[in-house]
Protein backbone atom coordinates (compact mmCIF):
# COMPACT_ATOMS: atom_id res chain seq x y z
CA UNK A 1 0.00 0.00 0.00
CA UNK A 2 1.30 3.28 -0.58
CA UNK A 3 0.16 6.80 0.42
CA UNK A 4 1.77 8.99 -2.44
CA UNK A 5 -1.24 9.06 -4.61
CA UNK A 6 -4.44 7.97 -2.29
CA UNK A 7 -6.01 8.95 1.00
CA UNK A 8 -9.01 7.24 3.46
CA UNK A 9 -11.39 9.61 4.34
CA UNK A 10 -12.66 8.67 8.03
CA UNK A 11 -16.15 9.83 9.08
CA UNK A 12 -17.28 8.88 12.92
CA UNK A 13 -18.34 10.41 15.78
CA UNK A 14 -16.53 8.59 18.55
CA UNK A 15 -12.85 10.18 18.97
CA UNK A 16 -11.08 6.83 20.03
CA UNK A 17 -12.85 4.67 16.66
CA UNK A 18 -10.82 8.04 14.89
CA UNK A 19 -7.69 7.11 16.21
CA UNK A 20 -7.99 3.61 16.10
CA UNK A 21 -8.37 2.87 12.07
CA UNK A 22 -6.20 6.11 11.39
CA UNK A 23 -3.47 4.31 13.47
CA UNK A 24 -4.36 1.03 11.77
CA UNK A 25 -4.11 2.86 8.38
CA UNK A 26 -0.80 4.98 8.82
CA UNK A 27 0.86 1.42 10.03
CA UNK A 28 1.05 0.53 6.49
CA UNK A 29 1.26 3.46 4.65
CA UNK A 30 -1.56 5.09 3.88
CA UNK A 31 -2.85 8.89 4.20
CA UNK A 32 -5.43 9.36 6.14
CA UNK A 33 -8.21 12.07 7.38
CA UNK A 34 -10.84 12.08 10.00
CA UNK A 35 -13.70 13.93 10.71
CA UNK A 36 -16.52 13.68 13.27
CA UNK A 37 -19.38 14.22 11.43
CA UNK A 38 -21.01 13.89 7.77
CA UNK A 39 -21.24 17.94 8.13
CA UNK A 40 -17.59 18.48 8.40
CA UNK A 41 -17.05 16.27 6.07
CA UNK A 42 -19.01 17.95 3.51
CA UNK A 43 -17.60 21.29 4.33
CA UNK A 44 -14.20 19.93 3.86
CA UNK A 45 -12.61 20.27 0.09
CA UNK A 46 -12.08 16.94 -1.35
CA UNK A 47 -8.84 15.81 -1.92
CA UNK A 48 -7.67 15.61 -5.88
CA UNK A 49 -6.11 11.77 -5.78
CA UNK A 50 -7.87 8.72 -5.58
CA UNK A 51 -10.11 8.54 -2.28
CA UNK A 52 -12.32 6.40 -0.37
CA UNK A 53 -14.59 6.67 2.38
CA UNK A 54 -14.66 4.77 5.61
CA UNK A 55 -18.09 5.49 7.05
CA UNK A 56 -19.87 4.38 10.05
CA UNK A 57 -23.90 4.33 9.52
CA UNK A 58 -25.06 5.98 12.38
CA UNK A 59 -23.81 9.39 12.98
CA UNK A 60 -25.44 12.55 15.01
CA UNK A 61 -27.38 14.59 12.63
CA UNK A 62 -26.63 13.27 9.11
CA UNK A 63 -26.70 9.86 9.15
CA UNK A 64 -23.78 7.76 7.22
CA UNK A 65 -26.58 6.35 4.74
CA UNK A 66 -27.88 10.26 4.26
CA UNK A 67 -24.30 11.56 3.43
CA UNK A 68 -24.01 8.44 1.13
CA UNK A 69 -27.39 9.68 -0.53
CA UNK A 70 -26.33 13.06 -0.90
CA UNK A 71 -23.09 12.51 -2.39
CA UNK A 72 -24.51 10.50 -4.77
CA UNK A 73 -26.50 13.42 -5.52
CA UNK A 74 -24.03 15.88 -6.01
CA UNK A 75 -22.09 13.19 -8.33
CA UNK A 76 -19.21 12.36 -6.55
CA UNK A 77 -18.27 8.62 -7.17
CA UNK A 78 -15.85 8.48 -4.23
CA UNK A 79 -16.50 4.41 -2.98
CA UNK A 80 -17.69 3.89 0.48
CA UNK A 81 -17.08 1.32 3.18
CA UNK A 82 -19.72 1.56 6.01
CA UNK A 83 -18.38 0.06 9.19
CA UNK A 84 -21.08 -0.52 12.23
CA UNK A 85 -21.97 -1.43 15.39
CA UNK A 86 -25.59 -1.85 14.70
CA UNK A 87 -25.45 -3.22 11.23
CA UNK A 88 -28.86 -5.32 10.49
CA UNK A 89 -29.20 -6.45 6.65
CA UNK A 90 -31.85 -4.40 5.09
CA UNK A 91 -29.54 -1.61 6.36
CA UNK A 92 -26.69 -3.14 4.39
CA UNK A 93 -28.49 -4.23 1.62
CA UNK A 94 -29.54 -0.67 1.23
CA UNK A 95 -26.10 0.63 1.31
CA UNK A 96 -25.39 -1.90 -1.24
CA UNK A 97 -27.71 -1.16 -3.64
CA UNK A 98 -26.77 2.94 -3.52
CA UNK A 99 -23.21 1.70 -4.69
CA UNK A 100 -21.36 0.95 -1.14
CA UNK A 101 -17.57 -1.38 -1.76
CA UNK A 102 -18.10 -2.90 1.25
CA UNK A 103 -20.27 -3.02 4.73
CA UNK A 104 -18.59 -4.32 8.21
CA UNK A 105 -20.22 -5.42 11.05
CA UNK A 106 -18.27 -4.38 13.93
CA UNK A 107 -16.08 -5.81 15.44
CA UNK A 108 -14.36 -6.56 12.10
CA UNK A 109 -11.05 -7.78 11.55
CA UNK A 110 -8.19 -5.18 10.32
CA UNK A 111 -7.49 -7.06 7.81
CA UNK A 112 -10.94 -7.23 6.15
CA UNK A 113 -11.09 -3.24 6.25
CA UNK A 114 -7.48 -3.19 5.16
CA UNK A 115 -8.37 -4.87 2.04
CA UNK A 116 -11.51 -3.54 1.44
CA UNK A 117 -9.53 -0.14 1.63
CA UNK A 118 -6.75 -1.72 -1.39
CA UNK A 119 -9.69 -2.95 -3.12
CA UNK A 120 -11.72 0.83 -2.81
CA UNK A 121 -8.69 2.64 -3.41
CA UNK A 122 -7.70 0.76 -6.96
CA UNK A 123 -11.68 1.13 -7.99
CA UNK A 124 -11.18 4.72 -7.46
CA UNK A 125 -8.13 5.21 -9.36
CA UNK A 126 -9.09 3.20 -12.34
CA UNK A 127 -12.47 5.14 -12.62
CA UNK A 128 -9.92 8.77 -12.10
CA UNK A 129 -8.34 7.48 -15.10
CA UNK A 130 -10.95 6.83 -17.13
CA UNK A 131 -12.65 10.30 -16.30
CA UNK A 132 -9.71 11.82 -17.20
CA UNK A 133 -9.51 10.20 -20.29
CA UNK A 134 -12.80 10.72 -21.00
CA UNK A 135 -12.32 14.81 -20.53
CA UNK A 136 -9.13 14.83 -22.68
CA UNK A 137 -10.63 13.02 -25.78
CA UNK A 138 -13.58 15.25 -25.29
CA UNK A 139 -11.60 18.71 -25.33
CA UNK A 140 -9.56 17.42 -28.20
CA UNK A 141 -13.16 16.77 -29.99
CA UNK A 142 -14.05 20.36 -29.28
CA UNK A 143 -11.04 21.61 -31.18
CA UNK A 144 -12.60 19.93 -34.20
CA UNK A 145 -14.61 22.36 -36.69
CA UNK A 146 -18.54 22.21 -37.56
CA UNK A 147 -17.26 20.13 -41.05
CA UNK A 148 -13.85 18.34 -39.48
CA UNK A 149 -16.80 16.93 -36.37
CA UNK A 150 -19.20 15.89 -40.07
CA UNK A 151 -16.72 14.40 -41.94
CA UNK A 152 -15.25 12.58 -38.57
CA UNK A 153 -18.87 10.73 -37.86
CA UNK A 154 -18.62 9.58 -41.50
CA UNK A 155 -14.91 7.88 -41.02
CA UNK A 156 -16.15 6.58 -38.19
CA UNK A 157 -19.15 5.16 -39.37
CA UNK A 158 -17.26 3.36 -41.88
CA UNK A 159 -17.90 5.21 -45.31
CA UNK A 160 -14.93 5.80 -47.68
CA UNK A 161 -13.78 9.19 -48.80
CA UNK A 162 -15.83 9.37 -51.91
CA UNK A 163 -18.73 8.22 -50.19
CA UNK A 164 -18.23 11.18 -47.99
CA UNK A 165 -17.27 13.77 -50.22
CA UNK A 166 -20.87 12.71 -51.80
CA UNK A 167 -23.39 12.71 -48.79
CA UNK A 168 -21.16 16.33 -48.03
CA UNK A 169 -21.26 17.77 -51.53
CA UNK A 170 -17.31 18.67 -51.18
CA UNK A 171 -14.56 16.81 -53.35
CA UNK A 172 -12.61 13.64 -52.22
CA UNK A 173 -9.34 15.53 -51.67
CA UNK A 174 -10.97 17.88 -49.23
CA UNK A 175 -12.02 14.88 -47.54
CA UNK A 176 -8.50 13.69 -46.94
CA UNK A 177 -7.77 17.05 -45.69
CA UNK A 178 -10.33 17.19 -42.83
CA UNK A 179 -9.05 13.47 -42.27
CA UNK A 180 -5.61 14.26 -41.98
CA UNK A 181 -6.47 17.49 -39.46
CA UNK A 182 -8.94 15.23 -37.87
CA UNK A 183 -6.62 12.33 -37.33
CA UNK A 184 -3.62 15.35 -35.72
CA UNK A 185 -6.50 17.08 -33.90
CA UNK A 186 -7.91 13.54 -32.13
CA UNK A 187 -4.00 12.90 -31.62
CA UNK A 188 -4.54 9.27 -33.16
CA UNK A 189 -2.63 7.36 -35.96
CA UNK A 190 -5.25 4.95 -37.48
CA UNK A 191 -8.75 5.12 -38.18
CA UNK A 192 -9.20 1.90 -35.91
CA UNK A 193 -7.77 4.13 -33.12
CA UNK A 194 -10.34 7.02 -34.04
CA UNK A 195 -13.22 4.87 -33.42
CA UNK A 196 -12.34 3.25 -30.18
CA UNK A 197 -11.79 6.90 -28.91
CA UNK A 198 -14.34 8.02 -30.77
CA UNK A 199 -16.97 5.74 -29.05
CA UNK A 200 -16.31 7.27 -25.42
CA UNK A 201 -17.69 10.21 -26.13
CA UNK A 202 -20.97 7.94 -26.65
Amino acid sequence: MTADDSVVLVVDDDPSIREALSSLMRSVGLRVQTFGSAQQFLLAPRPNMAACLVLDVRLPGLSGLELQRELSKTGEAMPIIFITGHGDIPMSVRAMKAGAAEFLPKPFRDQDLLDAIQDALERDRASRSARSQLADVRARYNTLTLREREVLSRVIGGRLNKQTADELGITEITVKVHRRHIMQKMAVKSVAELVRISEKLG
